[in-house]
């Protein structure tokens, strides 16, 4: 298995994505961004256009949405302590570049990826990724009482459950298709 990393990491598919050239005008429209093209992930989902659709669409307003709530570092945190409790490499190697991108906080995000979620971690940043270990193994566990210790008003709580919830599907998904390379 590959080791959980920052670094930049390929995927390969276990069933054939559609080519570049066999994308239609509704896959085009479906992947919403059309640099998305050259992933063999979303070729592989644009076979369903409209789930591919909704599934982009839900991506992009979980994580780029900024009226208020969880600022996106934290929500990039979480999709990262999702995806180290599911051993999605793949997925927790993207958000966890985008978590210290958007926090400037390398140290702990790799902290997160090399010691798993329960390494040390300041307060605001335990109560997150503990609330994401918990939706990502037994959802009924959650707690909002901690979030709410460590600041969080009820936007960001319902940002962070958005993001655990979203990435918990997205890594079974993705773990379900194919592998890093």
């Amino acid at each position: 298995m590959t080791a959980f990393t920052q670094d930049s990491l390929g995927w390969s598919p276990w069933l054939e994505p559609l080519a570049e050239e066999e994308l239609t005008a509704a896959h085009l429209e479906a992947l919403v961004d059309r640099a998305r093209a050259a992933s063999p992930y979303f070729r592989l989902l644009a076979r369903d256009p409209g789930i591919l659709h909704a599934r982009t669409q839900t991506d992009l307003d979980v994580f780029y949405n900024a009226d208020g709530g969880l600022p996106r570092a934290e929500r990039e945190l979480a999709a990262t302590a999702v995806s180290r409790v599911n051993g999605c490499v793949f997925c927790a190697s993207v958000h966890s570049r985008f978590a210290t991108h958007h926090s400037k906080r390398h140290d702990d995000v790799q902290r997160l990826l090399d010691e798993g979620v329960e390494g040390p971690q300041e307060p605001r940043w335990r109560a997150i990724i503990d609330a994401a270990a918990a939706l990502t193994a037994t959802p009924p566990s959650f707690d909002p009482a901690p979030l709410r210790e460590a600041g969080l008003d009820d936007l960001a709580i319902a940002d962070l459950v958005h993001a655990a919830a979203f990435f918990n599907w997205a890594n079974r998904l993705m773990l379900s298709l194919g592998e890093p390379s």
